[in-house]
């Protein structure tokens, strides 16, 4: 913790990924492009043919050297000059092709990686997106997936390349002269102790600095979104200190990553011109005792830059390296986080459904110890009107995450037309819902592609008969577009109370058999209340509905009342027998109705 800002290391609830390691990335990247094996074999051949075309040049240059300078054999220099332009010809031409084709390999990798993630998502329960703040999931997706696409676009041709090309080189130079060959390679054991040294330091290093720019967005998310409330309370100045610490993480982050850099590349370089030291003064040495021609020299030395290269491009690419898979590790711990609501293999599709809603003995918690429900038993009559009233806090939204299967109780069951929710298809399930909340949640776009979200197919009869039944019509043809009235962010262009409306609009086209209303008339005036209310004893006849309110006018005319406390039924009956009976019931009415006392309405 820092500066008070909470650390968010991993997915909250999830454990770190046994799957971080640089192999297991590569072989995960691969593994989702294996159906491309044409492009795959193209690959192939052209980091072949580059890693042997490297060859030529030093081959030309020695014999121009030993052969064609002390015969003085003019003619053939024009035969070198020839087969040099034309090797350069034909590298330009293979690395164009491994180019192209390892960047569209992982490109492709990188597409699949993406869709994969977001779907994950998708699939996981609502107790998830509880637990992990938004911000950081979208860094997830965008960043963390960008950064391996810097690595599949730039890095994977490179690695691929070097490291063929430094196994053939280092086997051609132990033929060409085994002993230098071997006293120059002493240098590398030390290389590569370095490196993985340093590796692991870099790969921390980036993994904080991810973690740093998650934080960033989650900042910009969430303030962002709430413009209106930072506005309303002129906290513009403190908002703007709270993500200049942030953006300090993040620098501070990154310097940290960039001192690790300052000291691994020049401890590399160093250790790569102690290998060409050795080189000059060894066959310096052999070229005066007789042992070795000027031209073998040059060309050893041309080798040594072969071999040396792709050892100087790797410890430049270990930063793009490391950063992707600490990348990679926060991936990988979206993609081995389980969902805890799961749907069985061969789960019941629901048809016909009448919506008789049971729980059995369920005891239900957000945090452990803290139970929201405990041994609950409740009923929703098929083709009835059931209202639930209580005070906030009471459990009443809780029945509603229960009922569409958002969480899994911990201990009882829930069952709908006698079949148990765990054995019935989420999808299934959710088809036959509709569900207006007081959180009304509305996507950027028109009034028309906001009200179709659930039924993609609707005709523009069916749209308006929707909105009408909703007394939405007449405010959505006030607009200058009327149904393709862009609505902008969260429904910003709307009222309070229009945006109500159209979110039941929304649930009623969708035409569910079960419908429920969690406050769905709180944004309401008190005429359009009226005229909701009217619309839904048409609109609710012959299905099941559950109406959560704690505005009992909106609830007298329900088939049957519960109320609720702190996650027990304290009572049930009608408005009339409530009343009646003089219990809590009552007492919350007159709360509300002051004026009427006891009277029965």
């Amino acid at each position: 913790m820092q500066h008070g800002i909470p650390n968010y290391r991993t997915v909250q609830g999830q454990a770190k990924p046994k799957s971080g390691s640089i192999w297991n990335m590569y072989k995960r990247i691969f593994f989702q492009v294996r159906s491309q094996w044409g492009l795959l074999v193209i690959a192939a051949v052209s980091i072949i043919a580059v890693s042997l075309l490297e060859f030529v040049i030093p081959q030309l240059s020695q014999y121009t050297i030993d052969r064609l300078i002390p015969e003085k054999r003019y003619d053939g220099l024009v035969w070198i000059a020839l087969g040099v332009l034309g090797t350069a010809v034909l590298l330009a031409i293979f690395n164009y092709l491994s180019s192209i084709v390892m960047a569209t390999i992982g490109q492709n990798a990188v597409y699949q990686l993406r869709n994969q993630l977001y779907r994950h998502l998708q699939m996981l329960d609502v107790s998830f997106f509880d637990r992990n703040r938004t911000g950081d999931l979208m860094s997830r997706v965008t960043s963390d997936v960008g950064m391996l696409q810097q690595l599949v676009s730039s890095g994977m041709m490179s690695i691929v390349t070097d490291l063929f090309t430094f196994i053939a080189v280092a086997a051609y130079m132990m033929w060409m002269d085994w002993q230098l060959t071997l006293v120059v390679l002493a240098t590398f054991p030390v290389m590569i102790i370095t490196t993985r040294f340093f590796s692991k330091r870099i790969r921390a290093a980036f993994k904080k600095i991810q973690e740093s720019v998650a934080e960033v967005t989650n900042h910009l998310q969430d303030t962002l979104s709430s413009i209106r409330l930072m506005k309303s309370f002129s906290t513009e100045e403190y908002e703007t200190e709270r993500f200049a610490v942030r953006s300090r993480n993040n620098m501070n982050a990154n310097i940290a990553a960039v001192k690790l850099r300052a000291v691994y590349e020049p401890i590399i370089d160093m250790l790569i011109f102690a290998g060409l030291a050795i080189v000059l003064i060894l066959g310096a040495k052999g070229t005066m005792d007789g042992k070795l021609t000027v031209g073998t020299i040059v060309a050893f030395l041309a080798y040594l830059r072969l071999l040396q290269n792709p050892v100087r491009r790797f410890s430049r690419t270990l930063n793009t390296i490391q950063q992707s898979a600490a990348a990679y590790e926060r991936i990988m711990e979206i993609l081995e986080t389980k969902s805890k609501v799961v749907e069985k293999e061969n789960a019941l599709e629901l048809a016909n459904v009448r919506g008789h809603v049971q729980f059995h003995d369920v005891s239900f918690a957000y945090n452990t110890g803290v139970p929201v429900l405990d041994q609950f038993n409740f009923e929703l009559e098929a083709g009835k009107v059931t209202a639930i009233v209580g005070s906030s806090g009471a459990g009443k939204s809780t029945i509603t995450h229960l009922m569409t299967r958002f969480y899994d109780p911990q201990q009882g069951s829930i069952t709908i037309d006698g079949h148990p929710l765990t054995d019935v298809g989420l999808a299934s399930l959710r088809r036959q819902m509709g569900i207006v909340s007081q959180d009304i949640v509305l996507l950027n776009g028109t009034i028309r592609e906001n009200m179709v979200y659930g039924k993609p197919d609707a005709t523009d009869e069916e749209v308006e008969a929707a909105a009408r039944a909703a007394h939405a019509h007449d405010f959505i043809m006030s607009f200058p577009l009327g149904y393709e009235s862009p609505i902008g962010e969260r429904g910003v262009k709307l009222s309070g109370g229009q945006k109500q409306r159209l979110s039941i609009a929304r649930a009623i086209l969708k035409d569910p058999r079960l419908i429920i209303l969690d406050e769905a008339t709180s944004s309401l005036d008190t005429e359009s209340e009226k005229a909701i209310q009217d619309a839904l004893v048409h609109l609710l006849a012959d299905r099941t509905s559950l109406v959560i309110a704690h505005r009992l006018s909106t609830i007298q005319r329900a088939d049957r009342i519960f109320v609720l406390d702190k996650g027990q039924l304290l009572e049930s009956g009608t408005h009339e027998s409530l009343i009646a009976n003089g219990g809590k019931y009552k007492q919350l009415y007159e709360l509300q109705f002051p004026q009427k006392q006891s009277e029965p309405v």
